[in-house]
């Protein structure tokens, strides 16, 4: 761990955008389980939950193309910004929710929320190749991806106690008052100049259509950009159906342990108890690929390839499982492949785009995931209403399947295209 503990010692602007990461990321795992409580009390059919996560992935879907534009045209701390401090207000207006006749302004806040986050992701991801160098891309989006799982683990398991303890408007305070600490440390960034504006047009939709004219003319950059979307058509009805899972084939309440531990709520905690082992496996996963693979282009191509196996081998576990235990040690397979899949997806589009061209490939590849992603949510909920949850699980798997074999076939014709950036020329010293 010492090469990513000297990351943030070194370098104080990342420091700052990892401290905002870190208390946003626990937030955000407080409003998940707070949400899920919420749909669940309220309702409980598979479609309501469906409906959760379409609030949260389509808004993302529909305002990242104007994303990517603001994130190439204006300053992208200030957009980072603005966005937390206008969440933070968001979120206070589910302490409204009360009843099952307002669900409507559930759905309304959380797509409120999902629309400024959409501002705030692609600039993010923008910013980082902005203030580490190159060497440093595949380590530091190994290290967001580890805190994004730790905080997974922590609010999962916080988020659940807050939740079960003090109810679901406190876990909304909270999650409120994280989006404001993250829009402090993002203030302590200090920007590099970069001049972005060479060679582009100079109105929004024309900023726009160039971003896709330059995705059309490298397939490379395109085929990496869209590989969250084809993996998030897989994973995205997996986060469905796992509340489900929890709720009614393994909470916790019934069992030994939760006899022991006198777990009142046994979906919520076995909810938790999945998305601490997610944690572990998103964060830790892409560690060992690095280690094993290194940060070499073509190796990470590999990684890529690698992680898609994971996730459809840990996917026919979930189908499979009997136990608990069991669906446990196949979700941390499957999260060791999507965590992969995600960090060395990253980092190579970090590598190989122009950083005029960063924000828009970056909102391009973040419409495509939640696009897929909400295509494979709905078809969770539907399915498990209509099929049930393990034939749902199995027909994902199969697709995760599809997945991995297209995404071999591609890897094998992308692999010779991926250039290495040459060494640096020695100086002479006469």
């Amino acid at each position: 761990m010492r090469e990513y503990l000297l990351l943030l010692r070194s370098n104080r602007n990342y420091r700052n955008l990892w401290f905002g990461s870190v208390i946003s990321q626990l937030g955000d795992w407080f409003n998940l389980l707070a949400s899920a409580e919420i749909i669940t009390d309220l309702t409980s059919n598979g479609v309501a939950i469906s409906y959760l996560f379409l609030a949260r992935f389509l808004p993302l879907f529909l305002f990242s193309p104007l994303a990517g534009v603001l994130a190439d045209r204006f300053s992208r701390n200030k957009i980072l910004i603005i966005s937390d401090i206008l969440r933070a207000l968001t979120v206070l207006g589910f302490l409204y929710v009360r009843s099952s006749q307002q669900i409507w302004l559930f759905y309304v806040l959380t797509t409120v929320q999902f629309m400024l986050s959409a501002l705030f992701t692609p600039a993010r991801t923008a910013v980082l190749a902005n203030i580490v160098v190159q060497d440093e891309l595949v380590t530091a989006n190994a290290l967001d991806s580890l805190t994004w799982s730790t905080m997974l683990a922590l609010g999962a398991f916080l988020g659940g106690v807050v939740a079960a303890a003090f109810g679901a408007e406190t876990a909304f305070v909270l999650d409120s008052l994280t989006f404001l600490l993250s829009a402090w440390f993002i203030g302590r960034i200090v920007m590099p100049a970069v001049d972005r504006s060479v060679g582009l047009p100079q109105t929004g939709w024309l900023d726009f259509v160039d971003g896709f004219r330059y995705l059309s003319h490298e397939p490379l950059i395109l085929a990496v950009a869209l590989v969250k979307a084809a993996g998030s058509l897989v994973w995205g009805g997996i986060n469905v159906l796992e509340i489900t899972f929890a709720e009614q084939i393994f909470p916790l309440d019934g069992s030994a342990l939760g006899r022991m531990l006198r777990i009142e709520d046994g979906g919520t905690a076995t909810l938790g108890l999945i998305y601490m082992i997610s944690g572990v496996g998103t964060g830790l996963g892409p560690i060992f690929m690095r280690r094993w693979l290194g940060d070499r282009r073509r190796r990470i191509l590999l990684g890529i390839s690698i992680g898609f196996v994971f996730l459809f081998s840990g996917i026919l576990l979930l189908a499979s499982a009997v136990s608990l235990p069991w669906y446990l040690s196949g979700t941390l397979v499957r999260t060791v492949g999507s965590g992969t899949v995600w960090v060395f997806s990253a980092a190579l589009l970090q590598m190989l785009v122009p950083d005029r061209f960063r924000g828009r490939v970056f909102a391009f590849e973040f419409a495509a995931l939640t696009l897929t992603q909400s295509i494979s949510t709905f078809f969770a909920g539907y399915g498990q209403d209509v099929w049930g949850l393990r034939p749902t699980t199995a027909v994902l798997g199969f697709l995760g399947l599809g997945v991995t074999v297209g995404w071999i076939v591609l890897y094998r014709r992308l692999r010779p295209f991926v250039a290495e950036p040459a060494a640096p020329i020695p100086q002479s010293l006469d």
